[in-house]
């Protein structure tokens, strides 16, 4: 049996991280030299965890263990970082997405806003209210950027990292559902059907690349396990992945090599081995076969999440997602 999320040690990992500013990395457009900030003046929320997108994932994590496990010694501080969010704070934050473009952080980034959203609405901390108050202004941007973005994209990205496509479209999916948006609900589904339910035998070719962090293959099957119910999906997955059975494609059933932990790129193969692992989970609710593959995938990765800052500020937010799907 597996063991119940580390909610203690993966929230003292990101509390460690989430106002530490430098080391930082995170584009920015310039127009001009004055048009450069440091990050934590653009950034007055999230400027900490190395990039913008893992700062708020990482927020993410720690409300997640609010919400489970409130009575870990670690909750005070969670609940006392959630409290310095102001709207002041968050207007700084919309008006550098609104300088930056429309493509800052897209669609990750955006993704993971509308999920800490839904987490702190989900909540019955009333800091957590607060906060989520305070961040609406910024999640209804970037779900309008969303509505406008996904008609327009024409084909599916594919990546295995930040640009992944199905990966998004799973988070924005548990906001709509968490929010009652109907009109975004309606739009993710649609987008995915349209790029996704005609796929059929899957080779993963390409699987892994060297800087991946996501299994494109498996991000859009469990994609596809939350939209379509029962034999629908079991038609669909046989269609995909036809060889599963036979643990084929072999590739993704194997766990990767993470080596040069310092080098954040070659980081993201700890974050592989945790993200499939979580897919991997997931699938097995109904198809025990595959239960080896994903304790083997959390296994590979779970004792190096603080090897190197490099994957210190981000994995432990996949370490949860996976420790998560394992117990269910």
């Amino acid at each position: 049996m597996t063991a119940a999320p580390a909610y203690a040690s993966l929230a003292h990992i990101a509390l460690g991280h989430i106002t530490r500013t430098y080391p930082h990395s995170g584009p920015q457009r310039l127009l001009r030299a004055a048009d450069w900030q440091p990050p934590e003046q653009a950034h007055p929320v999230f400027c900490g965890s190395y990039d913008w997108h893992s700062c708020v994932h990482s927020h993410w994590l720690l409300v997640r263990v609010l919400n489970r496990a409130a009575a870990l010694p670690e909750a005070d501080a969670i609940r006392q970082r959630l409290a310095c969010i102001s709207d002041h704070a968050v207007a700084t934050e919309m008006a550098t997405f609104e300088r930056q473009g429309a493509g800052f952080e897209r669609p990750y980034g955006w993704a993971w806003l509308l999920q800490l959203q839904a987490e702190l609405l989900r909540s019955n901390e009333p800091v957590a209210g607060q906060a989520a108050k305070r961040l609406q202004p910024l999640a209804e941007l970037l779900r309008k950027r969303l509505l406008d973005y996904l008609p327009r994209l024409p084909y599916p990205i594919r990546s295995g990292q930040h640009n992944n496509t199905a990966f998004a479209l799973l988070l924005a999916l548990d906001y709509a559902a968490t929010t009652g948006d109907t009109a975004l609900d309606a739009l993710l589904r649609q987008r995915a059907l349209d790029w996704f339910a005609a796929d059929t035998h899957c080779t993963a070719w390409g699987e892994p690349g060297g800087e991946d962090f996501l299994s494109p293959a498996l991000q859009q099957a469990v994609l596809m396990q939350q939209l379509l119910e029962g034999k629908a999906f079991d038609d669909w997955l046989a269609a995909f992945l036809p060889e599963l059975a036979k643990q084929q494609p072999a590739t993704l059933f194997q766990p990767v090599n993470a080596g040069e932990r310092s080098d954040g790129k070659l980081a993201h193969l700890d974050g592989l081995n945790l993200s499939r692992a979580w897919c991997w989970f997931q699938l097995s609710a109904t198809r025990p076969s595959l239960r080896a593959a994903a304790d083997a995938h959390l296994a590979a990765a779970i004792d190096h999440l603080q090897d190197d800052y490099m994957g210190s500020h981000w994995l432990a937010t996949f370490a949860l997602l996976a420790q998560e799907a394992a117990t269910k």
